[in-house]
């Protein structure tokens, strides 16, 4: 099941997790496991990336970083599935995400030595760089009757599901809203228009998917599996240029 119709559906690099993300959720269907369960234990799999990252196994740190990318495309086909959808889930979702992603440059930091201000400098740019991308992402959702869980923008709790509990939700927007809004306002001042703009066409969607976080963590766990992990901040800082690029294609030319 799709988060958008048919004819709106692009090569999205940064989600190569899904077809193994549906089959696990398929499997789980019928069982009293809930997407909140999912996304739990795709917060397994980035700690046992880092656990391994920190005792030189960087092969097998690698995998459980793929992993966890493979397991965060299940929590949201469990939910389409079991037609659960949740602001709980979405919320505790990418609450999890920004979390494991400062550790993961944390980790990257103590391993490499680098500088302290390059890996917050590094932080700041991977979530800048998601930011943008899901930005453009729920606008086209939004402007083609696609999934409607995620907001353009979040100015205040929502009204909670059928899944949901409207204390708990309330609670994650909090959480979200503090980690998140500074990339959210960011963005927004780059390109306050692109909401006005017709559907984004397919391939403008599948260059900007580069910076969709699936994509960053593959980028991770292959300059770990040949030893780069010394460059894998400096690399996200130079990545985070490509923001530039991007934000004037689609004035310039959308």
């Amino acid at each position: 099941m799709a988060k958008l119709p048919k004819e709106y559906q692009f090569l999205d690099l940064s989600d190569y997790g899904r077809s193994g993300g549906y089959w696990i959720a398929s499997q789980l269907k019928n069982t009293e496991f809930t997407p909140i369960h999912v996304t739990s234990l795709f917060i397994i799999a980035g700690l046992l990336a880092i656990a391994f990252m920190l005792n030189g196994y960087y092969i097998t740190a690698a995998f459980f970083i793929i992993l966890k990318s493979i397991i965060d495309a299940a929590d949201g086909e469990l939910s389409r599935l079991k037609n659960t959808p949740s602001y709980t889930g979405r919320y505790y979702d990418s609450i999890a995400d920004i979390i494991l992603n400062f550790c993961f440059l944390l980790t990257f930091w103590y391993i490499t030595n680098i500088s302290i201000i390059y890996m917050l400098i590094a932080f700041f740019g991977i979530q800048l760089q998601g930011t943008i991308y899901n930005y453009y992402y729920v606008i086209l959702r939004n402007s083609v009757n696609g999934d409607s869980t995620s907001r353009i923008f979040e100015v205040s709790a929502p009204t909670a599901l059928e899944a949901d509990r409207q204390r708990t939700v309330d609670i994650f927007y909090r959480i979200y809203n503090i980690l998140y809004i500074l990339f959210d306002k960011i963005v927004y001042y780059l390109d306050k228009k692109a909401c006005e703009s017709p559907p984004f066409p397919k391939w403008f969607m599948t260059l900007i998917s580069v910076y969709g976080l699936g994509f960053q963590l593959l980028i991770m766990s292959l300059m770990l599996s040949f030893n780069l992990q010394f460059y894998v901040i400096p690399f996200f800082i130079i990545y985070s240029l490509l923001i530039v690029v991007f934000v004037g294609i689609r004035k310039r030319f959308l």
